[in-house]
């Protein structure tokens, strides 16, 4: 198979779908891979690497999109992207389609196959694929919220983890899950006061025998979590429902009751986000402030450190893009029920039911989209 790695184009965003390594391995399975110039020179990977592992290099997008079979990207097309998209391509890449109607819409029209990172699942119903870029979604949240939180930035003016004879900061964890714990763990580290809220008792159990007394764990209720936000300086939001809307769990009148100088991570934004508030931002411009409380809801945070999030993805990524290429997209997903849980449009078809009812349209689900592959 021809394999396009094109460069990402969103904000800020410096990962790349395919490092030099998983280009080599692929080449190594006789496959072709084409990237475009300087995808990944900004985290060094150089196109002398690329070259060197085996790789044709194209001067523009358009050069790979029209020659490449698969695309593998990291970030959603943007729309420069999507309108390159044919019905010969599939594409592999973060779709996050639930909140974001105008990419649906787009890719719906091209005819392509889309096979979402984010959907796709395991023999214990994890996703494999949005793990490793949530664990450093989770631990950069901790960083953002510590840097949020300094006066500079419009917070409280309060240092995490405090000093002997200050309190520590409250960091109020929304979500027992792969962000929250990475969360918790530096947040823990930093000194923090830190309470996890979760409607899983086996979620709280887990974070109880792990960090003891050193963590709170409370049971999400309405009353809890509007007890805790009020309580908070730190709020993280890593609620996360597979491929639907993220639930709104704090209103605005929620946040309203936050203390001055409060801060909220929403790092549930790519899906729509769990703060009534919320809204996605850039690295370029990260936060904004609604009464009184600094929001951090950048939709591409482990872009920030592109080279870790990178390598970290195509760890993950890489066995389900060589069995993409090695079989044809069609055969890839009958021969494996979890891949084909990423299937998210095909032929004109959303196959995602998740984001059907969270956009309101009619969805056929993955098994009967296989049949149009």
């Amino acid at each position: 198979m021809l394999v396009g790695v094109p460069k990402e184009i969103k904000n800020h965003e410096y990962r790349v779908g395919l490092t030099p390594n998983a280009v080599h391995e692929l080449v190594q399975h006789g496959h072709q891979v084409v990237v475009q110039k300087d995808a990944g020179t900004a985290i060094d990977f150089t196109d002398d690497q690329y070259e060197a592992a085996g790789a044709r290099i194209l001067s523009t997008a358009e050069e790979v999109f029209a020659t490449a079979e698969m695309i593998v990207k990291v970030k959603e097309p943007q729309a420069q992207e999507r309108a390159m998209l044919r019905p010969e391509h599939t594409l592999f890449t973060y779709l996050h389609l639930a909140p974001d109607v105008p990419q649906t819409q787009d890719l719906l029209k091209s005819g392509a196959t889309c096979i979402a990172y984010e959907t796709v699942t395991d023999a214990n119903g994890r996703l494999p694929l949005l793990a490793p870029m949530s664990e450093v979604a989770g631990r950069m949240s901790i960083q953002a919220g510590a840097r949020c939180l300094e006066k500079s930035q419009s917070g409280r003016g309060l240092l995490l983890g405090g000093v002997p004879g200050v309190d520590a900061a409250t960091v109020v964890v929304l979500g027992g899950g792969v962000v929250g714990f990475n969360a918790t763990q530096m947040a823990v580290g930093m000194g923090a006061h830190v309470v996890v809220l979760d409607k899983s008792i086996d979620a709280l159990r887990r974070f109880d025998s792990i960090f003891g007394n050193r963590v709170q764990t409370v049971f999400s209720t309405a009353k809890s979590v509007e007890d805790w936000v009020t309580r908070a300086d730190l709020m993280i939001g890593g609620v996360l429902i597979p491929g639907a809307a993220a639930p709104k769990l704090v209103s605005r009148d929620l946040v309203s009751r936050m203390k001055r100088g409060a801060a909220v991570v929403d790092v549930a934004i790519d899906q729509g986000g769990c703060f009534e508030t919320s809204h996605a931002t850039t690295h370029a411009e990260p936060t904004f402030i609604v009464d009184d409380v600094v929001h951090y809801c950048v939709a591409n945070m482990p872009g920030a450190v592109a080279r870790t999030s990178t390598v970290a993805l195509n760890n993950a990524t890489m066995s389900y893009v060589m069995e993409l290429a090695n079989k044809g997209a069609r055969k890839a997903l009958e021969d494996n029920p979890y891949l084909l849980q990423g299937l998210n449009v095909v032929k004109g078809q959303l196959t995602c039911p998740s984001v059907g009812a969270a956009q309101n349209i009619e969805s056929l689900t993955p098994e009967q989209g296989l049949k149009l592959v």
